[in-house]
């Protein structure tokens, strides 16, 4: 590659990233993926080690996250490998609690005092989302994720295929119901994922974060990439 040729992609990769960066000092609502971003596990391979089945579970949701196949598939063959009981949920939610990423409190924080709502969109499971949103002072109703179903008996039954994050382009799609709703002009997601990366569009901005695992296709393509919450923070002073 010649000189030229590197000052001309080096140019290109700035003015994008300053593209991102002025969209996200005006940003009026700001997505975030959890896992592997607000929080620094990915819950499900954490579940599936409390129920005995973190090993056979890794791989796919490496998969998933790469966009190697399916989001809907990989959920589902993960959750059926698992079969998670609505007890062991219940005791994995609390006797497992989350690590929150580093500086991902005092960026939510710093949003919020400016008035920006805080949604969580995720394709984990609401069960354990819930915790972490109140924590973050994040209202429950700004979760948008799955749902685990159960029988009477206790036993796993499967997941709610009506949510919106159960499928791909989930979360694209709630990003369009929430501009629509709220008709949102400067909406940013935040994600470590595939499924992050291609919600925008409809967001207006995406990005891309490894400060816990760095998934080098989301990395490659996203405008602005972040291995630090610190750095949105210093942008918006």
């Amino acid at each position: 590659m010649g000189l030229d040729t590197r000052r001309f992609n080096a140019s290109r990769t700035y003015k994008m990233a300053s593209t991102v960066k002025a969209i996200w000092k005006k940003a009026d609502a700001v997505c975030f993926d959890v896992d592997s971003t607000v929080i620094r596990e990915e819950a499900i391979d954490k579940l599936a080690e409390f129920c005995g089945k973190g090993k056979e579970i890794q791989s796919m949701t490496s998969a998933a996250m790469s966009g190697k196949m399916s989001f809907r598939e990989s959920l589902s063959t993960r959750l059926n490998l698992i079969q998670p009981s609505m007890q062991q949920v219940q005791e994995f939610i609390r006797s497992k609690p989350p690590t929150l990423s580093v500086n991902i409190k005092k960026l939510i924080n710093c949003l919020q005092r400016r008035g920006v709502p805080i949604y969580l969109v995720s394709g984990g499971f609401r069960g354990i989302i819930g915790p972490i949103a109140l924590e973050l002072n994040i209202p429950l109703e700004n979760i948008f994720a799955n749902k685990l179903k159960f029988f009477l008996s206790g036993e796993f039954a499967g997941f709610d295929e009506n949510e919106l994050t159960s499928r791909d382009g989930g979360k694209a799609e709630v990003i369009k119901h929430l501009i629509q709703k709220f008709g949102y002009s400067n909406i940013v997601m935040i994600g470590d994922g595939n499924t992050d990366l291609e919600a925008s569009p409809p967001a207006h901005a995406f990005i891309g974060y490894g400060g816990n695992v760095v998934r080098e296709a989301v990395k490659n393509k996203s405008q602005w990439y972040v291995t630090d919450f610190q750095e949105l923070i210093d942008e918006l002073s």
